[in-house]
């Protein structure tokens, strides 16, 4: 019988040979990540920040946020306490922490809407828009670090 008319179906089921153009692609992918040697580019890094410090204003900055309007609200003496816990270097370093968030989580929501509305989105543009967030996110925290202490 003439190989050349089977089909591949039947020359794969009959063990025979395949042409190479009829066998299946080989995957070129990793079978293994190493995580913590791949290179995220910078507006990788921005979309990641962007979610870590969302994140963290949930989970944080939202309770310590209502428990200090709670504090300021309920009496005097407890508007007085939460002024003295405030003046700790522990709790200062926390609301710097919170207004690093806050401030780049805006800041990158800002780059994010732009990207959106397709303003900025070639390569250099996005990479552009990227350093530009996390310099004045940067620069804003310590603006405020300086006003903070």
């Amino acid at each position: 019988m003439n190989t050349n008319t089977r089909s591949s179906a039947d020359r794969a089921a009959a063990g025979g040979p395949m042409a190479s153009s009829e066998r299946p692609a080989l995957s070129r992918r990793p079978v293994y990540l190493d995580l913590l040697r791949i290179r995220l580019p910078l507006p990788g890094i921005i979309s990641f920040l962007h979610r870590i410090s969302g994140a963290l204003l949930f989970v944080v900055g939202i309770p310590l946020l209502l428990a200090g309007v709670g504090m300021t609200l309920a009496s005097p003496e407890s508007f007085a306490e939460l002024r003295n816990a405030v003046s700790h270097p522990l709790a200062k370093l926390t609301l710097l922490g919170l207004a690093w968030a806050y401030i780049h989580h805006f800041c990158a929501g800002i780059r994010f809407l732009l990207l959106d509305m397709h303003k900025g989105i070639d390569l250099p543009g996005a990479r552009r828009s990227s350093v530009v967030v996390l310099v004045v996110s940067l620069a804003l925290t310590v603006v405020v670090g300086a006003r903070l202490w």
